[in-house]
């Protein structure tokens, strides 16, 4: 297990920019081991780009603790980052720190990730760092959130929606959060939040100011070509790779062509 709060200072500290993609099963892991990728995200993103949901509720702590076993034994060199799912923690402190301490026990998981600001979150936040478990916090558009939120939209666009945000994350730095997800906020808010507080922030839509940023790995390689929201940019065209090995694969298995005589035992 990588001590991700030390990581994560020296990196804010030395002003440093922090890479953080996500990943979800052992094969992308490997290859990403083999990467400069600071930290990789085990994220209830699943639900939708591993699973085909449309949002991240269905996901649920053991499929999170799967998954996240997997992404560790690829990527050994690496931090990782483990979302907890809906309703893993917000009925109560208690099952909060009992579900973290699921993940931390049974994975190799670095940290915890969890979304919001309310009373129990703070609380939770408190506990679990005292406890030993090493909190991410996430604010802005918060997935699990989405349906209280009106859908996947930008959030803080208003002065007291940004005034709110801002202390919100202070409380999350005092309660011992040792870093802060942002997602799709106005940049100049991503700017002072990251300004207003002693930890790092890791962007998704947050702008140019933060102190780092995560992306999902599908968006990263091109695998869906049909999403393309304004935060993200496609590092690769993997869909079109994909479609044409398969293709070529189909052809050849078709004309007699695959297996070859290189392909078979004798």
């Amino acid at each position: 297990m990588k001590n991700i709060t030390l990581q994560f200072k020296k990196k804010y500290e030395a002003k440093e920019p922090i890479s953080v993609l996500t990943c979800y099963d052992y094969t992308f892991a490997k290859l990403f081991n083999e990467t400069d990728i600071d930290c990789l995200l085990v994220g209830d993103s699943l639900g939708m780009v591993i699973q085909g949901n449309d949002s991240t509720l269905p996901v649920t702590l053991d499929e999170i603790i799967y998954h996240t076993k997997a992404v560790c034994k690829g990527a050994p060199s690496k931090t990782i980052i483990a979302d907890l799912p809906f309703l893993s923690y917000q009925t109560s402190v208690e099952e909060g720190i009992r579900s973290a301490g699921r993940i931390l026990k049974e994975t190799n998981a670095s940290c915890i990730k969890l979304e919001g600001d309310s009373d129990l979150i703070l609380e939770q936040t408190k506990r679990m760092t005292e406890a030993g478990i090493p909190v991410f916090a996430h604010l802005g558009l918060t997935p699990q959130s989405v349906h209280t939120l009106g859908g996947h939209r930008v959030q803080g666009k208003t002065e007291s929606s940004q005034t709110r945000m801002i202390q919100k994350a202070r409380e999350l730095t005092e309660a011992g959060a040792f870093a802060l997800l942002l997602e799709m906020i106005p940049e100049e808010l991503g700017k002072k939040i990251t300004e207003s507080i002693s930890i790092p922030t890791i962007g998704i839509g947050a702008g140019r100011y933060t102190s780092g940023q995560v992306l999902v790995m599908q968006d990263v390689l091109g695998l869906n070509p049909d999403f393309a929201p304004k935060f993200l940019k496609k590092y690769a065209n993997l869909a079109e790779a994909v479609k044409t090995a398969a293709n070529l694969y189909h052809k050849e298995v078709s004309k007699g062509e695959f297996p070859s005589d290189t392909n078979v035992f004798s």
